[in-house]
């Protein structure tokens, strides 16, 4: 078995295999032109003919439609499933790469002769072991879609009810047949995508159609525009779209990388102005860190979540306020239940991060014992809701945070309109109005006492001076190696 593994795993190339995706993709774009054109023929048909005909005819061409929208279905099926063995061959690549570094020499039939080294031979061992896993996996999907490619879809005899939690709504999805679920997400995507307890895999499915929906309908939208491109993009880890709502500045949840098959799963809670505008920002964020963790152990796959289901402030008065970070939290809540329901292996590490803002929301989330995460990290935060981590339901040693010594927001006085007030003398007063507005960060914040300072009792973790209130995540900093570490359990 070893022998057969090294030998494939030696002539794969993972760029091709992401080419197999890519290629997946496209078909799957050329079906959506084709549906759509369909629509349009059939609404002007419709208004122009009628009779026995006419309806015949119309309901020949509505079935050609929902054939194409469930081909849409297999296609994005097809093109995660050669994007995930793309990326495992990459990483078991990775760790061959590194054991070669090391000396180490491997006979054909896969067996290691180290010059002495117990870490390279792990390695080999390790590579081997994540490819025989991929292969395993995309050969028993690409199985179960060429079974479902040939059986007619069927609707579900019944729905989990309105309060269902993610755990149930696990079980009722595991219970349905193929011809269910491919007729749930070819039918019916507006209802399923959303859901909590679906597989990220199937989510992704029904919001993609969601989002091509939505495009149609809406001429001018940018935000979606640069959703659907990062969707489209073959560069990096395959994105799955776990969550869209376009009203207002816009809401998505976008994860890079399968959760439900990560061993490490980080949760990006992102802060102040957060919309479907800023969202690429936002994603690369996390895609560091999960890059990052990958880097410092590619045995381990990652992926990196970017939630951003809440309505973060725009402006300062409004960020003074928790009342969006306490109507965001329970999402917040339910959507990690739905990660954890629907894990497809070991339990994964869950690590949560809130950012600005998003500290403040993950701190509602966190007070209520069931969360869950295993670990909570808070970066540039004005104070998350309490004054202890022992105030937080969250085991000791397990919340995190950090604060740059340059960042504004640790300025940040419980009186809301201080900020604005020291904003104002520090432009006001030539040269030292900074330094008379932002003497000393203060340890008691907007939202509580600064979880970054050693009396509110987490761990701490170090950031550049000179990082300000976005740079936790430049590459070379040590808060994103921190923040790596975190995500992996190697942090001490």
């Amino acid at each position: 078995m070893t022998a057969v593994v090294y030998a494939r795993l030696r002539v794969t190339d993972p760029s091709r295999w992401r080419g197999v995706a890519l290629a997946w993709r496209r078909w799957a774009a050329l079906a959506g032109r084709l549906a759509a054109d369909l629509t349009t023929r059939l609404s002007r048909t419709a208004a122009a003919w009628s009779g026995a005909a006419a309806s015949a005819a119309l309901a020949r061409v509505a079935a050609l439609r929902r054939r194409l929208v469930l081909f849409r279905v297999l296609c994005w099926q097809a093109d995660q499933t050669a994007s995930e063995f793309a990326v495992s061959m990459e990483r078991a690549r990775e760790l061959l790469a590194r054991a070669g570094r090391r000396g180490v020499l491997i006979d054909d039939d896969g067996s290691v002769r180290s010059p002495g080294d117990p870490t390279a031979a792990t390695e080999v061992s390790a590579a081997i072991s994540v490819a025989a896993h991929a292969d395993d996996r995309a050969a028993e999907r690409m199985a179960r879609l060429t079974a479902a490619a040939q059986q007619p879809t069927a609707p579900p005899p019944d729905r989990p009810a309105g309060t269902a939690s993610p755990a149930e709504v696990s079980r009722w999805w595991a219970g349905l047949t193929t011809a269910e679920r491919q007729w749930l997400l070819a039918t019916e995507p507006s209802w399923l995508g959303p859901l909590d307890g679906i597989p990220a895999a199937d989510r992704d499915t029904a919001n993609r159609l969601l989002l091509e929906e939505r495009r149609a309908e809406v001429k001018q939208a940018p935000g979606l525009d640069a959703l659907a491109d990062r969707l489209a993009d073959d560069d990096g880890p395959r994105a799955y779209l776990l969550r869209l709502d376009d009203r207002e500045e816009g809401r998505a949840v976008v994860a890079l990388g399968d959760p439900d098959r990560a061993d490490n799963v980080i949760t990006h809670v992102p802060g102040m102005t957060a919309g479907l505008a800023s969202f690429s920002g936002e994603l690369s964020r996390a895609a560091r860190v999960a890059e990052r963790a990958t880097e410092l152990s590619p045995a381990a796959s990652t992926s990196a979540v970017l939630w951003l289901d809440y309505d973060a402030p725009d402006f300062v008065d409004e960020a003074a306020s928790a009342r969006r970070a306490e109507a965001g939290a329970p999402a917040l809540r339910r959507f990690l239940e739905g990660l954890r329901a629907t894990e497809d292996g070991p339990p994964a590490r869950q690590t949560l991060v809130g950012h600005s803002y998003g500290s403040v929301v993950v701190g509602k989330a966190a007070t209520t014992a069931g969360l869950a995460a295993d670990d909570v990290v808070f970066v540039g935060s004005p104070g998350v809701g309490v004054d202890t981590a022992g105030d937080l339901a969250v085991p000791a040693g397990h919340v995190w945070s950090s604060t740059s010594r340059s960042d504004i927001i640790q300025y940040a006085a419980p009186a809301p309109g201080s900020l604005l007030k020291k904003l104002e003398l520090a432009a006001a007063v030539p040269i030292i109005g900074p330094a008379l507005a932002f003497s000393r960060p203060h340890q008691d914040l907007w939202f509580g006492h600064n979880p970054s300072d050693p009396s509110f009792g987490a761990c701490l973790f170090p950031s550049s001076p000179d990082a300000g209130h976005l740079g936790y995540w430049d590459r070379g900093s040590p808060s994103l190696d921190a923040l790596a570490s975190i995500t992996l359990g190697t942090a001490r």
